[in-house]
């Protein structure tokens, strides 16, 4: 950049304010002011996109890099998959149906080995762990008149006035 120091600054000045003259010399220091505003404004607008652009650019970099590692480690598994099923078919193409190996022996006997049971299921124990159960039967609480709902006051008035008292 222009190297202006105090000494160059006070001749500019000095010229500029015979030149121009004291009367419109302000007006003319503020539309410069304006002006190089203006320009270093659109400098570092200049900057900003060339910095994104750079890193617009490395981001695109990365997604290659980590599409092309996707792509290999998705192969290798593919790879690893069909290895694998490959050695379950010829591992289990030597059994027949009932679990047997091809070789029979003497000790070998389809009458002898029973089916495989089948996995047991799930079952539900049936219980409802939101109830609360007191060590109070029903039947003892529904003999001995033990209330299981409370009442409020204006519903016992309703339910126990006797049919002939209306207000």
């Amino acid at each position: 950049m222009i190297d202006f120091g105090f000494d160059k600054l006070a001749l500019i000045g000095t010229v500029a304010l015979i030149v121009i003259g004291p009367e419109k010399l302000p007006r003319v220091a503020r539309t410069v002011g304006h002006l190089l505003g203006k320009a270093q404004r659109y400098v570092a607008d200049v900057k900003a996109e060339v910095n994104r652009s750079i890193e617009l650019d490395e981001l695109k970099k990365m997604k290659t890099q980590f599409e092309d590692a996707a792509r290999d480690v998705q192969s290798e598994v593919q790879k690893t998959a069909q290895g694998l099923e490959s050695e379950w078919q010829s591992a289990t193409s030597s059994f027949d149906s009932l679990g047997h190996t091809s070789s029979s022996s003497a000790y070998d006997s389809p009458a002898a080995d029973p089916l495989p049971l089948p996995p047991p299921t799930y079952r539900h124990p049936k219980k409802n762990w939101r109830l609360k159960r007191g060590a109070t039967p029903q039947w003892y609480k529904q003999r001995h008149g033990v209330r299981a709902k409370a009442l409020s006051g204006a519903a016992r008035v309703a339910r126990y006035r006797p049919p002939g008292l209306i207000r």
